[in-house]
This record gives structure tokens, C-alpha cells and sequence, in this order.
């Protein structure tokens, strides 16, 4: 693959098209936001086949999705701000450059902390997609959980409305050079 995809304009943002490489700041992708925070996955059609990545920002108090557990790993980066990690039952304190690994079946959620946005850059595989929510007593103390538990994300998110596809809004990452 040695051609460079075009990148798409959009209401919201910018977004590659094909399976070409590419070049794009954050700033200037294709957004969305939602119950869960707001979000960028630098991704078009088609979606990244074994790497999903993206970058997402919580505002204090608000779970970036639902406790759950996958078959693949995924790891984290704390760009900014602080955020709470409910992970394996347990509630660490997170802020700026803590790294978080989550072998495979790890149950993990994160929650906004702080004063101000936390921003999370988020990597995890794409060789398959098995996943469960657990009913979790502490992930339902901070709006994080599902009331009972279930393999099926239609099922656990069939409360939460659709987000909306934004364009980037200043204070979602940090604005030193």
C-alpha cells in the first residue's frame, strides 16, 4: 500500500476515504459527542481492520461507556485532565500520562475527575469482538453500569440516544503548541 488516501470533507470534520495512508490532527477530524463523552476515531469507510484507535474526552463525572470486559486487549494513555478507572471491581485515580493495560477480559470503565476535561487516547485490537457488561455495583454508583448483565451492546446501550457528529470544540485537547 504506497498511496495516500484523500481526506473527505465533512460537516463535522475531516474523514479519510479508502484504505490509504494519511496525515490528520485531531483537531481538524471528523467528531462526535454523546451521553459518553465526546470522541474522534480518525477512521472513514472503510474502518481500520485490526487497530481500533481514538481519542476521547470526558467531562468531570461522565463514564466514557459502560463496564465491560472484551476478548482483545486495549490500552490507554491519559492525555490530560484526570479521570477515575473502575477496573476489576477496584477504583484507581488516574491523571495526565498514566498508562493503562487491559489484557483481555479485563472489566474496565473510565469516568471524567477534576476540574476540567480529561482527554484519553484509546488502542485496542480488532482481531474479533466478543464482549460482556457486568452487573457492577460500583460502576452503577457513577452512571457507568448496566443493571443487568448482558453480552449484547444493543441490548446495554439501548437506552443511550445516538450521538451526534460534531466538529471539534476548543478546550477538548490541550491547547499548548
Amino acid at each position: 500500500m504506497d498511496h495516500e488516501a484523500q481526506l473527505k470533507r465533512t460537516d463535522s470534520g475531516l474523514e479519510p476515504v479508502g484504505d490509504g495512508w494519511f496525515v490528520l490532527n485531531a483537531r481538524d477530524a471528523k467528531w462526535n459527542d454523546g451521553h459518553f463523552g465526546a470522541y474522534t476515531r480518525f477512521e472513514g469507510e472503510p474502518r481500520f481492520t485490526q487497530i481500533g484507535i481514538n481519542i476521547g474526552v470526558l467531562s468531570p463525572g461522565q463514564p466514557a461507556c459502560f463496564y465491560h470486559g472484551e476478548d482483545n486487549q486495549e490500552d490507554f494513555l491519559v492525555l490530560s485532565g484526570e479521570c477515575l478507572l473502575l477496573i476489576e471491581g477496584e477504583e484507581r485515580s488516574l491523571r495526565q500520562w498514566d498508562f493503562v493495560h487491559c489484557p483481555p477480559w479485563a472489566e474496565h470503565v473510565f469516568v471524567g475527575a477534576g476540574e476540567s476535561p480529561c482527554a484519553i487516547l484509546a488502542v485496542g485490537a480488532r482481531s474479533s469482538h466478543d464482549v460482556v457488561y457486568p452487573r457492577s455495583e460500583l460502576a452503577l454508583r457513577y452512571g457507568a453500569g448496566v443493571a443487568r448483565e448482558t453480552r449484547e451492546p444493543d441490548e446495554a446501550y439501548a437506552e443511550i440516544p445516538p450521538d451526534a457528529e460534531v466538529g471539534y470544540r476548543a478546550g477538548w485537547l490541550s491547547e499548548s503548541a
